[in-house]
């Protein structure tokens, strides 16, 4: 058994945040990881075109900037360097290959009690300590719907997370199933490699350029939401006209009003709706059902595939292993007490990038989190 004041569950840019925060006031830790790495989603699971999607300033994690020399939009590649910059800074020294099977609060001794399944010995670890901060990420568990007939297809069946590029794609039939951003530019990169590509958009999307979710963000520092997602609509229909030409249509409720209420980002075009337009991309509406090599849509149409490509996000499973919360987390893993409140649980638990206000709500967890816990340990 191994006891520090504070464990950490995640290793992702979430944990590493709240290391570096607890590194300042020196406060002891330890910091589980499930995967052989830090930060594996980028390092291992993420597309080679992938960038992030937002300004770097809203990007950065806490006490530690961006190289001046960065893009204001950074890549994939750039933000690995940057994260083994920061752990070799920080020094960070996560335990790998941990997964946690059962944290629990102990209310006689009023530490928390984590046990881990070493997946290199097989063994079951125990570590204690006084606080438990939840930092296993919004995007935990892949997640691919069951659909009907998908065991009869013959052709591949990947997750998001398993698609690098397009190269191999020349040529195929490919439907990219999911139209938020992985979708969309996952679809961007299958046509430029020649795939002959399709995306289902089941639902209403805003389109919105990177420089307009850039002017956005700053406004919403000096005016209300509403105004700020009104003037976003007005740009996306002046920018990207009439949606419903090419399949697709705006939601009734503004792009940051949704990603607050839901979690739902508006897509950030990196040059699909171009595609999409131009008909290098086709937008098919919900699946039906597969049967064999054909999918058969909403609209009763039905189309033949090589390949399926699901961009349809993740589950969390916090439910499974945090017992005796009924406070901070509901069954899917999100906070239940709203934004700014929603970091703070009962008993030393905490949370941190879950917020779906993305790395930019990391830090500002991450910061919370080692301040309120320097204040408890005076």
């Amino acid at each position: 058994m191994q006891e520090q004041p504070v464990i950490i569950i995640g290793a992702g840019p979430s944990g590493l945040a709240t290391a570096a925060s607890l590194n300042l006031h020196s406060i002891p830790y330890i910091i589980l990881e499930r995967e052989d790495c830090f930060a594996s989603l980028w390092k291992k699971y993420a597309y080679d075109r992938l960038h992030l999607h937002l300004h770097k300033q809203f990007c950065q994690l806490p006490h530690l900037p961006f190289p001046h020399s960065y893009p204001r939009f950074i890549s994939k590649q750039q933000f690995v360097s940057y994260l083994d910059d920061y752990v070799s800074h920080f020094k960070i020294t996560p335990l790998y290959c941990r997964c946690v099977e059962l944290a629990v609060f102990d209310e006689i001794t009023k530490e928390w009690t984590v046990k881990v399944r070493n997946l290199g010995s097989g063994e079951v670890e125990e570590f204690r300590g006084r606080f438990l901060v939840v930092a296993s990420g919004e995007a935990t568990d892949p997640y691919t719907p069951e659909l009907e007939g998908l065991k009869s297809f013959p052709g591949d069946v990947l997750h998001s997370t398993q698609f690098k590029n397009g190269k191999a794609f020349r040529d195929k039939n490919v439907l990219v199933v999911g139209s938020g951003n992985s979708g969309m530019e996952i679809a961007m990169d299958l046509a430029n490699h020649g795939a002959k590509t399709s995306i289902v958009v089941r639902s209403p999307v805003h389109i919105l350029s990177r420089e307009m979710v850039y002017l956005g963000l700053n406004l919403l520092k000096y005016i209300p939401l509403n105004m700020v997602d009104w003037l976003m609509v007005m740009l996306s229909k002046l920018v990207y006209r009439e949606l419903s030409k090419y399949g697709l249509s705006r939601p009734k409720e503004g792009p940051f009003f949704m990603k607050v209420a839901d979690g739902k980002y508006p897509v950030l075009d990196v040059g699909t709706y171009s595609k999409i337009r131009s008909r290098e991309i086709q937008v098919l509406p919900a699946i039906l059902s597969v049967k064999g090599n054909e999918v058969v849509f909403e609209n009763a149409e039905s189309h033949a595939f090589d390949t399926i490509v699901f961009c349809t996000g993740f589950k969390r499973s916090t439910h499974i292993w945090l017992k005796g919360d009924d406070y901070l987390l509901n069954d899917d893993g999100i906070p239940k007490p709203s934004f700014p409140n929603h970091w703070k649980g009962k008993n030393g638990l905490y949370c941190v990038g879950l917020s779906r206000r993305g790395l930019y709500g990391a830090g500002f967890d991450a910061r919370n989190i080692a301040d309120d816990i320097k204040s408890l340990l005076k």
